[in-house]
């Protein structure tokens, strides 16, 4: 094999710091899940409560998956990055139980495709809204078939499509935003993503 073949094979292994600190962001977000979902979750969807337009709300959870796949920029790292902030919220109590795992799963996947589709090459805003979009995708319909498989079509179409939008928004935008800032700090110093503002 020549040298030229072996770089993008280099390019795209991940290194122990890679592992190391998607693993700390998971960690990081599962904590921060754990008090989203125990303390604050109940009080900010009462309004909420019973609406298609529920999942609006919910796009705290897409974030691990976006902010994940932007500082690492290796093949599943957004999946990889949610299912550990997933794990990690559900060993603190939740009162979705295990299906919080799958709920990782499903949200990692849906960001992760649209970085493979991109095919790990585009890093800025419009790949961490659309990652943010795909995740929001993912959420909406797993959430449609397994937690309101008894809405309307209506009702189900209108779920979907809050679910993309907080994607799009909260996790897509907010992420970029938080990796931007991570950047400024110099904590991804050892990333593309810290030695190439412009591109986040």
């Amino acid at each position: 094999m020549s040298e030229q073949a072996t770089v993008p094979a280099r390019r795209h292994r991940w290194r122990t710091v890679d592992i190391v600190v998607a693993s700390v962001l998971g960690v990081t977000f599962g904590v921060l899940f754990a008090v989203w979902n125990n303390v604050v979750y109940a009080t900010v969807s009462a309004p909420l409560s019973g609406s298609p337009a529920q999942p609006v709300i919910a796009g705290v959870w897409l974030i691990p998956a976006v902010v994940g796949g932007l500082v690492i920029r290796k093949a599943g790292a957004a999946l990889y990055t949610e299912v550990i902030a997933a794990t990690v919220s559900m060993f603190f109590g939740s009162a979705w139980g295990m299906s919080v795992f799958m709920s990782g799963v499903w949200q990692g996947l849906g960001a992760e495709l649209v970085f493979a589709l991109l095919l790990y090459r585009r890093w800025g805003l419009v790949a961490a809204v659309l990652a943010g979009g795909g995740a929001g995708l993912a959420m909406g319909v797993y959430e449609v078939v397994v937690y309101v498989s008894t809405y309307a079509a209506d009702w189900k179409l209108v779920y979907v499509l809050s679910a993309v939008a907080t994607g799009l928004v909260l996790a897509g935008g907010l992420g970029w935003l938080l990796v931007r800032a991570l950047a400024r700090t110099g904590a991804l110093a050892p990333f593309a993503a810290g030695r190439a503002q412009s591109e986040i």
